[in-house]
């Protein structure tokens, strides 16, 4: 059986983090652009940056600053916004990659109280793993599935062989594309908060993977993590038929 070693959580670091989800009047540091320090590029109000508390060893954390609309999110951005976000994620992403320092670098996005986030503020992450494949648990089938729309390059799926469950949505599409991905992704996203279970879903974990010469999002509606998941490993999908009913209800995004 495949085993991949645990990152290593420093609670020393965790406790001064600052936190404003479940406590929205906590001060947020990413409002305040002008005291940030160790900025690695910006463009426009997009800063990519350094973790300031890089709770996890082995590892080399940072961070997207999305905006400087403290309650901005993909499913409220204009089209184009959008699109830069993704843009200047991707960029910054492929370039760590590029530079061959790490064994992989993760880019993910937490939204929401059920997200595994600390900070409202719209932001991705880009961490670099010094010893870890962080992509070692996942094969080719959890990234395909029920179609929802092909469209040229494009492909979005609901995942019948989920990592986690119970709906997992995969967006893919050539690495020339991102405008494409970022634009079905806004889709899905919109209506993972906005359509599914009529509104009540408030969370949701967006995930990227090179995957040969394409790249795949994959957006994670949630709600609380499933006892199967946490302690057996064991994921959770729906029927064949309900997931063909996401399907289609997604499909009238497109």
């Amino acid at each position: 059986m495949m085993s991949v070693q645990p990152l290593i959580f420093d609670t020393n670091i965790a406790k001064d983090k600052p936190e404003n989800i479940r406590h929205p009047h906590n001060a947020c540091p990413f409002c305040e652009p002008a005291q940030l320090t160790d900025i690695l590029d910006q463009e426009a109000d997009r800063i990519w940056l350094m973790n300031k508390f890089p709770t996890l060893q082995a590892t080399w954390q940072t961070l997207v600053i999305e905006t400087a609309d403290h309650q901005g999110d993909i499913a409220t951005y204009p089209v184009a916004q959008n699109r830069a976000i993704f843009q200047f994620a991707i960029k910054q992403w492929q370039a760590t990659i590029a530079s061959d320092r790490f064994t992989s670098v993760l880019l993910y996005k937490n939204f929401g109280p059920h997200s595994g986030g600390s900070l409202r503020h719209p932001h991705m992450q880009i961490v670099g793993l010094e010893a870890v494949d962080g992509y070692a648990h996942l094969t080719p089938a959890n990234l395909s599935g029920y179609p929802v729309v092909t469209a040229g390059d494009l492909q979005v799926t609901v995942s019948d062989r989920p990592v986690m469950g119970f709906v997992e949505f995969n967006v893919t599409a050539a690495f020339d594309a991102i405008n494409e991905l970022a634009d079905a992704v806004q889709k899905v996203v919109q209506w993972s908060l906005q359509d599914y279970f009529n509104g009540r879903c408030d969370s949701y974990n967006l995930f990227f993977y090179p995957f040969g010469d394409r790249l795949v999002a994959k957006v994670v509606p949630l709600f609380n993590v499933s006892p199967y998941y946490i302690g057996y490993r064991l994921a959770q999908a729906d029927t064949p038929e309900r997931m063909r009913e996401i399907a289609a209800a997604v499909r009238q995004k497109f």
